[in-house]
C-alpha cells in the first residue's frame, strides 16, 4: 500500500468558487465568491500533506488576475494549471505494482462546494 501523500486535483470555478461567466472573471475587479466549505477542506488537505493542484479553464493570459483573485479569498495551492478549457476531462493513470488504482474522479455539483467530500 502506497503510504505518500494524496495529490488532489481540483477545478476552480463551480468547485472552489461561485462560477460566472468568462466576461465576468476576466474583469481584474472581480471578486471571487467562496463555495461552502472550501477554505476548511484546504486547510485539511494541506494539514494532511497532500499536493494541491488547481484546475481551469480560464486561459493563460488571465494567470496573474487569476491568482490575485485566489489570493484574496484565502485559496492557496501548490500548482496552477491554466488553459483547460472547458470540454469533458479525462484522467488516464497507471495502476500501482500491486493492482492497487493510482488514480479516480469524482464530479461534484456545480456551485454546491466541497464541503462533504471526504478524500
Amino acid at each position: 500500500m502506497d503510504t505518500r501523500p494524496k495529490t488532489i486535483i481540483c477545478d476552480i470555478d463551480g468547485t472552489l468558487v461561485i462560477h460566472n461567466p468568462p466576461s465576468t472573471v476576466t474583469n481584474p475587479t472581480y471578486k471571487m465568491k467562496l463555495l461552502p466549505g472550501t477554505l476548511s477542506k484546504l486547510e485539511e488537505w494541506e494539514a494532511k500533506g497532500y499536493r494541491i493542484i488547481l484546475l481551469t479553464g480560464r486561459k493563460e493570459s488571465m494567470r496573474k488576475v487569476t491568482e490575485k483573485q485566489l489570493k484574496n479569498v484565502g485559496i492557496f495551492y501548490d500548482q496552477l494549471i491554466m488553459g483547460v478549457g472547458g470540454g469533458i476531462r479525462c484522467l488516464v493513470n497507471d495502476y500501482k505494482p500491486d493492482g492497487t488504482e493510482a488514480a479516480f474522479a469524482i464530479n461534484v455539483e456545480r456551485n454546491k462546494g466541497i464541503e462533504n467530500l471526504n478524500i
